[in-house]
């Protein structure tokens, strides 16, 4: 291949590699979080995986720890396909470790 300039093809010659006008992207498919009550992990396990795992304030952990409790489940939060999996995942690490059932799962938002 030689150096000489008029060997490089110009930028016309490439428009069959330029991206289409009309391509769209897509937002991602969201997915919520939730932690699902079970009856023997504490409520203070819970409130300390919420502000750990998904960085929740106090009050806002301790109002989605009664909610799991009095309803059966609670939102921990809307996350993209792989932050939830990586979440529900920490959950399940961190009770196992301290021996409680605590369920996690994600579904479609």
């Amino acid at each position: 291949m030689s150096n000489d300039p008029q060997d490089i093809p110009m930028i016309d010659e490439w428009s069959d590699t330029d991206i289409d006008a009309d391509t769209v992207l897509k937002e991602p498919k969201m997915y919520k979080v939730i932690l699902h009550n079970d009856h023997y992990t504490t409520m203070d396990f819970v409130v300390d995986v919420l502000m750990s795992i998904f960085h929740k304030p106090a009050a806002q952990a301790t109002k989605i720890m009664l909610d799991v409790h009095r309803k059966g489940q609670g939102i921990c939060g809307v996350y993209t396909y792989d932050i939830a999996a990586t979440r529900v995942n920490q959950v399940h690490q961190r009770a196992k470790q301290r021996q409680f059932p605590l369920k996690c799962s994600l579904e479609e938002a």
